[in-house]
């Protein structure tokens, strides 16, 4: 007579190493990356674009800081609900944060202007074909030297140094250069990923910056280079964060709005 396993023996069975698997820290991991960035990407959609009509919703470019602070609220939302997830130990830690996460942040800066002002995708004619025209908002033009205009200047540097570094980083190298890598992709340390999930890491970053080709390529090929040596996202966000701030501080000090 063949004895039936208990209970304890399917328990013991079910949580051995040969037939274990690691389990997500949310119940579809993946949401928590790709929902803030998919939140930006929707909203930046609908702005309105300097110089033209109304978009399809009916929003002027007047409406822009409207529209712009309506997104960077909203992403903030679904931000405090994913949060959990960024804190997950294969991403590195935000207190382990490293120095040399400036440095390349600095150097990016001087990366982005310097490729960015060489115009060789106008040059190229590759502008034209490819797009990516910014809104080159101006508030102290278009909103006056008021406090209006400078609590919106407020909110475009917390989107622009605090909100983006956090969700294209996340969505980035957070989850799609892991999930390119491993099945397993939520448990996978960022210093493991594959050789193929590098190189979309760079592709992404031209794509996603159709006007600066070259300066897309350079500076997140630099940032991966940082991912792999630190092996900490937070690294990579504190980077993104300098870059995007002295762009910022470059754009409001010497009036080259077409920058953001």
């Amino acid at each position: 007579m063949t004895k039936s396993p208990s209970r304890n023996d399917q328990n013991m069975s079910d949580n051995s190493p040969e037939t274990s698997s690691p389990k997500p820290f949310l119940p579809g991991p993946w949401l928590a990356f790709v929902l803030p960035f998919a939140v930006f990407m929707l909203i930046t959609n609908f702005e309105p674009k300097a110089g033209a009509e109304a978009n399809s919703l009916g929003l002027k470019y007047e409406q822009y800081p409207l529209i712009y602070t309506v997104k960077i609220a909203a992403v903030i939302g679904v931000l405090a609900w994913a949060w959990k997830a960024y804190r997950h130990e294969s991403l590195g830690s935000l207190s382990r944060w490293s120095l040399a996460a400036i440095g390349v942040g600095a150097v990016g800066f001087f990366v982005w202007i310097g490729l960015g002002k060489l115009g060789l995708e106008k040059m190229l004619g590759l502008a034209k074909l490819l797009g990516g025209e910014r809104s080159a908002y101006n508030p102290l033009e278009q909103l006056g030297a008021t406090p209006l205009g400078y609590a919106f200047l407020a909110v475009r540097f917390i989107g622009l140094a605090v909100v983006v570094p956090i969700i294209e980083e996340m969505f980035l190298r957070g989850f799609l250069m892991r999930f390119m890598t491993s099945e397993n992709w939520w448990t996978l340390p960022l210093g493991a990923v594959s050789r193929n999930a590098i190189y979309a890491g760079t592709l992404y970053g031209m794509l996603t910056h159709p006007a600066e080709l070259l300066a897309a390529a350079a500076w997140f090929s630099l940032v991966t280079w940082l991912m792999l040596r630190t092996k900490n996202v937070w690294d990579c966000v504190i980077a993104h964060a300098m870059t995007n701030l002295l762009l910022g501080v470059w754009v409001v000090t010497t009036g080259e709005w077409h920058w953001w």
